[in-house]
C-alpha cells in the first residue's frame, strides 16, 4: 500500500493551491518592500557624482541586495516543499504562517541592519537571528514531510539517498551559520562584515550531486 495514499490530513487540492498562492504573494510584497529604504536616498546634488552617493549608502544598497538574492534561494526551496504536497496539516499550516511572518519582518528589521554599517551590537543579532529563524523553519516543513509522506503527492520528487541527507541538512546548517555571524556581529563586527561570503562554498557542499525524479519515473 502506497503511505502517500493513507492516512488522514486536513486540506484538499484546491486549499493546497491556495496555501500556495497566498505564501508566494506574502513572498513577493515583502521583498517588494525591501527596497523601500532606497528610495529615501536623496540622489546627488550639485557636482557630486552618483558614485559618492552609492558610496555614502553602500551598507544599505549592500544589505539590500544580499538580503533579497537570500530570500529568493530561501523561497525557491521553501515553493519546492508546497509543490510537493497533496494536503496539509494544523502543522505545516502554522510553521508555514510563522515562515511568512519571517520574511514580512525582514524588511524592516534589514532596513535597521543596513543604517548600522552592516550590523553593530544587537542589530546584527536581530537580522541573522531573523535569517537563522526562516532556515531553520523551512528545515522543519521538510523534515515533517519526511515522516509524513501521506501527505506528498504521488509523483513528488525524490532525490537518491545518498543526497537526501545532504538536503535535510541543508537548513539546519544554513540557520546555524546565520546565528554564528549574528554573535559575531556583536563581539567582533569586522570579521562578521566577512563572514556572510562563507555561504557561498556551504550552498556548493550542501547542493544535491543529482537532480531528484519523481517516483514514477
Amino acid at each position: 500500500m502506497n503511505p502517500r495514499a493513507s492516512g488522514s490530513a486536513s486540506g484538499t487540492d484546491r486549499s493546497v493551491d491556495r496555501l500556495i498562492n497566498f505564501s508566494d504573494a506574502v513572498v513577493a510584497v515583502a521583498v517588494t518592500v525591501l527596497v523601500l529604504p532606497l528610495l529615501d536616498i536623496p540622489g546627488p546634488g550639485e557636482g557630486e557624482s552618483v558614485w559618492s552617493v552609492v558610496g555614502r549608502h553602500a551598507s544599505q544598497i549592500w544589505t539590500f541586495l544580499f538580503t533579497f538574492y537570500v530570500v529568493a534561494v530561501m523561497w525557491l526551496a521553501h515553493n519546492r516543499i508546497l509543490n510537493s504536497i497533496r494536503r496539509y496539516d494544523a502543522f505545516i499550516f502554522w510553521i508555514n504562517t510563522t515562515w511568512l511572518a519571517c520574511i514580512v519582518l525582514l524588511p524592516w528589521v534589514s532596513a535597521m541592519f543596513g543604517e548600522s554599517e552592516w550590523g553593530r551590537s544587537s542589530v546584527g543579532l536581530l537580522y541573522w537571528g531573523t535569517m537563522a529563524a526562516i532556515a531553520f523553519l523551512g528545515a522543519l516543513l521538510g523534515w515533517h514531510l519526511r515522516r509524513n509522506p501521506r501527505l506528498l503527492t504521488a509523483d513528488a520528487p525524490v532525490l537518491p539517498p545518498s543526497d537526501q541527507r545532504r538536503v535535510a541538512m541543508r537548513g539546519p546548517v544554513m540557520g546555524l551559520f546565520f546565528l554564528i555571524i549574528g554573535i559575531v556581529s556583536v563581539v567582533a563586527p569586522a570579521v562578521a562584515t566577512w563572514l556572510p561570503l562563507g555561504i557561498i562554498p556551504l550552498s556548493i557542499w550542501l547542493r544535491p550531486a543529482a537532480e531528484p525524479v519523481s517516483e514514477d519515473g
